[in-house]
């Protein structure tokens, strides 16, 4: 009976290809550059990490919302895609611990989704033609009108976004009396992340994207965190600048994703936007260190420049990617610090990765030793 009632929506691409859909709830008309996620599992996860602001989600598993919501399943405090594009929208669900259903999540959140799309179809037409900005609609009848409105809606290329869903205030997370403090830069950090650190005995302050090293170090923080987010990560000199601080200090400094960009960014390699971009639960990462594989969860539509990283001379390449070669992990053979491009708190997606929370708390532990001795 619902799906009677559902009102006419449709994709419309940059290039003006359209694809055609039904409203799910909300009517109007959402703004993003387009991409997909192959992940089966973690909607909500997803449609809440800040690092897919300004964008819109295509997922490519064919039922949506069918496991509803749950309240703790949730990377940030909103909604933080512009719109959501599905196959099968499932309006009701089954699930002994959900909260509520997707339906009224994107709605109270004020979020624009339209299903029926042939989403094989328009993932298929965004990997031959890359990424690219686009719009949903409602308003089916003034095609025109609406790509004006979208030839005006910024490139993804350039753009800082990390100000959008950084904190405005510094604040704490974890137990204020564990043995490790981490103060953590937030460029649009997942709280699993946070969780993840928690758990491992230590106490984090979270503080916004343009906070200075000594801002950060003020606190007298045992560790250094870059994290997440969304955007280009060239426009973000402040959070470089932090970055070559603490390398310059020698202490113990971990990023991932966009906190990983900005610290090749630092010793100067350069970021690139990608094709595509990996989004998904399943990327296939080899250790070079360990030469082991690791199937990975990632979100970034941005990487650093392969032969430039090999060119450094204090940058050694320890995490690769096995669909494409481009570089997955990187750490400084004279200071404490690594990072990697994928996402090891796994939220959605396969815990092989949460190593790298250990090796970083292994090396803030050996640095308190060194400080003690000396």
């Amino acid at each position: 009976m619902k799906y009677q009632k559902l009102k006419k929506a449709l994709v419309l691409l940059a290039d003006g290809t359209i694809f055609h859909g039904k409203a799910v709830g909300k009517e109007g008309t959402a703004f993003g550059e387009v991409c997909f996620n192959t992940g089966t599992t973690g909607y909500q996860e997803i449609f809440t990490d800040p690092s897919y602001f300004g964008q819109l989600m295509v997922t490519t598993n064919a039922h949506i919302g069918n496991y509803g919501v749950n309240n703790q399943e949730v990377e940030s405090n909103s909604v933080k895609i512009s719109g959501l594009i599905c196959k099968n929208f499932s309006y009701d669900f089954s699930r002994e611990d959900a909260d509520g259903s997707l339906e009224d999540f994107l709605n109270s959140n004020n979020t624009l989704a339209i299903s029926d799309v042939d989403t094989r179809a328009l993932v298929s037409y965004i990997r031959d033609n890359g990424s690219m900005n686009a719009l949903i609609t409602t308003d089916v009848d003034n095609i025109e009108a609406l790509k004006k409105e979208l030839a005006n809606v910024p490139n993804m290329n350039g753009l800082e976004l990390a100000s959008k869903v950084s904190t405005k205030e510094p604040y704490f997370y974890g137990d204020e009396n564990a043995s490790i403090k981490i103060a953590a830069l937030d460029l649009g950090i997942k709280t699993n992340i946070l969780r993840n650190f928690a758990k491992r005995d230590a106490y984090i302050k979270v503080f916004p994207f343009d906070a200075t090293y000594n801002d950060l170090k003020a606190w007298n923080p045992d560790g250094y965190f870059l994290s997440n987010g969304p955007g280009d990560p060239e426009p973000l000199f402040s959070a470089q600048q932090v970055a070559k601080q603490i390398i310059a200090d020698n202490n113990p400094l971990f990023g991932i994703c966009l906190g990983h960009q900005v610290i090749a960014l630092a010793n100067g390699i350069s970021t690139y936007k990608m094709h595509n971009g990996h989004r998904g639960i399943n990327h296939p990462v080899k250790n070079l260190v360990t030469g082991k594989g690791e199937i990975t969860s990632q979100n970034h539509g941005f990487a650093i420049n392969r032969e430039e990283t090999e060119a450094h001379s204090d940058i050694e390449i320890t995490h690769v990617h096995l669909n494409d070669h481009t570089v997955a992990g990187i750490k400084m053979k004279s200071k404490n610090c690594f990072s990697v491009q994928y996402h090891p708190e796994a939220s959605p997606g396969p815990h092989d990765s949460r190593y790298l929370f250990d090796q970083f708390i292994e090396n803030v532990k050996l640095k308190k030793q060194e400080l003690v001795k000396s």
